[in-house]
Formats: structure tokens, sequence, C-alpha cells
């Protein structure tokens, strides 16, 4: 490892992990077709996460950048889930997508996390895009099975967008950039100058105007490679400005200015809420098979158990993180139902009411409420039912519950319920905003 200056920035670059310690699996997915039903996609995210899941703590401890464990989901082939079937997708639509990044944030959240994020930042072009970007977009991304990052932290406004005659620059800073480190392209936003609108851009990320200072340090999800981005006179010409006419320099209104470009926020909220679950329902599963093998019965009271697995409390409570977490996700496969009906009936003619995108966002603000609370409870809950050793730096049962606690502070679940009460009792949508 070396410190270097970057873009005035002291950074020191983290060690990567090898692809090569997957190569066997690299080797058997080259051999398999790509995945064509949603129970196939299922079981492929599945295999994946079991892999995962054989080293996640150790891998959490070292904190080393995630390029082996990226591999594995390149070749895995699902990062190509949503992709048009034309260039090598699986265009299996994002009821199904939820349900992957769940499956795999059952064995790493970390990964479940970067997965979802990249099937969001790749879903860009489709929402706030000409068709025309769209397509050359998909094509760009499923063809070289790349890996999109994103540097689109909305509470960061320093990152600005001048005019360069057939070209804009980009140039700020944001303090959050999930997988940009470990990506192939990178999403952009920025406000262009003069006016209060955003431009949206994908670029690649390997160039010296895009510099990462390699601080993320939170105590979970230590393997999304979320620290701070650099990003200094990035040029893009004004033919990839995502949804503007490159002749006038403006927002095309019948994409921008309507309420399906504001479909990206809903769908990355219940990316949010389906990794949250996965992360719980991995911490179930890894508590259930430490009870059965370590958890001794107590001994003091008038009935004693001849067996952990016939310890009256653990198995009431056990059952009742059981019982929460399927509710949980019959919620959010739902609101994924209805996020997929959206795309598929309204995306030719971005035709989508205001007033139903509102309703679907209520669904979405219920899973993200039910899921942070059923989450956060399961995590913190397992340990009293795998009792005191459970604790042990070596177990690693408590990454689940840093994983969870980490991201459900990205946007205070709070104004969620509020905005669900004004729903309930007064019959106001929401409106649009970066986290609605």
């Amino acid at each position: 490892m070396t410190t270097n200056r970057t873009n005035g920035y002291t950074v020191t670059p983290s060690e990567a992990t090898d692809p090569v310690v997957y190569q066997v699996h690299h080797d058997r997915f080259a051999g398999s077709p790509l995945p064509s039903t949603p129970k196939e996609w299922i079981e492929r995210a599945a295999d994946v996460a079991r892999i995962l899941a054989e080293d996640a703590y150790p891998r959490e401890k070292e904190r080393k950048s995630p390029v082996a464990e990226v591999a594995l989901l390149k070749s895995s082939g699902l990062l190509k889930i949503l992709g048009p079937t034309i260039y090598g997708g699986g265009d299996a639509g994002w009821a199904v997508a939820y349900k992957v990044i769940r499956e795999v944030a059952k064995g790493d959240g970390s990964l479940g996390m970067l997965l979802g994020y990249h099937l969001l930042w790749s879903w860009t072009s489709a929402v706030v895009g000409t068709d025309e970007q769209n397509d050359r977009t998909q094509k760009l991304i499923i063809e070289n099975n790349y890996f999109v990052g994103g540097a689109v932290n909305p509470r960061d406004e320093d990152q600005k967008i001048t005019d360069d005659g057939d070209h804009i620059i980009f140039s700020g800073f944001k303090h959050f950039n999930t997988g940009g480190v470990v990506s192939d392209l990178t999403v952009l936003e920025g406000i262009y100058e003069g006016t209060d609108k955003h431009i949206f851009a994908l670029v690649p990320t390997k160039q010296p105007s895009i510099s990462f200072l390699h601080d993320w340090d939170n105590i979970g999800l230590r393997l999304t490679e979320s620290g701070s981005i650099k990003i200094e006179n990035v040029r893009v010409p004004w033919t990839d400005a995502l949804g503007w006419d490159p002749k006038t320099k403006a927002p095309i209104e019948s994409i921008l200015m309507i309420p399906y470009a504001t479909m990206l926020l809903p769908t990355i909220q219940l990316v949010f809420s389906n990794f949250y679950i996965g992360i719980a329902l991995g911490s179930l599963s890894f508590a259930s098979h430490y009870t059965a093998k370590i958890t001794r019965p107590w001994p003091y009271t008038p009935n004693p158990a001849s067996s952990s697995l016939e310890e009256h409390y653990i198995l009431q409570r056990y059952g009742s993180f059981f019982a929460h977490l399927r509710a949980a996700e019959a919620l959010a496969d739902k609101a994924g139902a209805k996020i997929n009906d959206i795309f598929i009936n309204y995306s030719a003619k971005r035709d989508i009411t205001i007033e139903h995108r509102g309703y679907v966002a209520e669904w979405i603000a219920s899973v993200k409420v039910v899921a942070t609370d059923t989450a956060l409870r399961v995590t913190s809950g397992v340990f009293e039912v795998t009792g005191a050793r459970a604790t042990g730096g070596k177990v690693g049962l408590d990454r689940f519950w840093r994983d969870v606690r980490t991201h459900t502070l990205h946007d205070p679940v709070a104004y969620k319920e509020e905005e669900l009460g004004r729903y309930v009792v007064q019959g106001r949508i929401p409106e649009p905003t970066w986290y609605t």
C-alpha cells in the first residue's frame, strides 16, 4: 500500500482482493447460460450468496477493496439482470431484480448493496435519458459487463457543470460515492451553471480527472467503497447529457419535466429496503446455525430444557423474527411488483400521472418503515437467542447489525412515517424529492 497525492488530496489507496480467488466459480459460471426465468435468477443469486457468506466476516475485517467480489457478480451474470436481451441482458424486470438483491445481501450485505446501486445507476438512462441515449448506454453496459457506480449525493451541492462548446465539464466533490473505486463507469450529477437544472451523465471511471480519497471507514457496509470522490474538469459530450438537447443546451421537457423522470427515487428506496431485509434474513440464518451448534440452554429454571433447540424463549423469539421477516418480504414483493408494472406499462410513453407515482411511492415508504424496524430488531435481537459468547469478535454475528444500522441512517425513516401519516390522514401524496 502506498500513499500519494492526487489532485491536491493525500490518499492511501486500499488493498484489493484478487479475482483469482473465485476462479473455480468464474469457470463454472462461464460454462452456464444466463438465467432465463425468475426462479433461475434467484437460484443464481443464492449461489453467489453462499460463496460470499463463506468468508464474509474475515473479508470485512480486512477491509480490502472488493475487486474480486465485483468480478464474481460479473461472471455470475447478475449485473445483466435488467439489461435488454438484444445486447445479452436478462430483461428480467425490477420485481425479480429486487429479490436477487435481497438474496445476495443474505450472504454479504456490502455486495447486496453494491449490486442494488449498480442496477439503479445502470437504469438511469432508461428514466432520464432519451430513447437513443438509453439504447446506447444499455449496449455499452451489457455488452461489456460493466459495473456502474454513482457520484450522486444530493446533499453535496458543490458539483458544478459548465458549458464548453460541444462538451460540458463537471467539477466538484462528493462525500459519498458507492462502488466508484471498483466501477467501470460512474454516473455524475451536478447543477448546470446559471440554472437550477441537474444533469446526469455516465463517464469512464478510470481517468485522471476522477480521484477517490479512499476514506470510507464506517462501522458497517465496509466493503462498499462509499467514500469521497473528487471530480476535476471531467469533459462529457453534450450528446451524453441525459435528457438534454445538445443543440439548444436545454432539458427536453417531454423527458425531464414529467413525473416519470422522478421514478429513480422510489426505485432506489426499494433497493435499500430489500438489502435491509436480506441482511436480516442472513443474520437469522447465521444465528440459527450458531444456536443449534453452540448455544446452551439455561439451567436455572424450574423446567430446564434439554438443549437450546427446546428452549421455550429461544423458539418463541426465533418464531417472532421469522414471522416479521416474512411479512416484510411480502410487503417488499408487492411494492416491487408495482414498480415493475410502472416500467412495463409506462416506459414507452412515459405518461404516468403524479397521482399514480405518489400512490406507488407510499407503498415504497411503507416498506422502508417496516424493513427498517424489522431489520434493526432482528439483527440486534439475534444475540438474545445465541448467548453471550456470540458477541465474541471471532464469531462475526455483529456484522449484520452494523450493516443495517449504517445504511438505515441514509435518510431519516421518521420522515417516511410522517409522509405516510399525511397520506392516511390528509389524503396527500408526497411531492417528488431526492429521497421520495
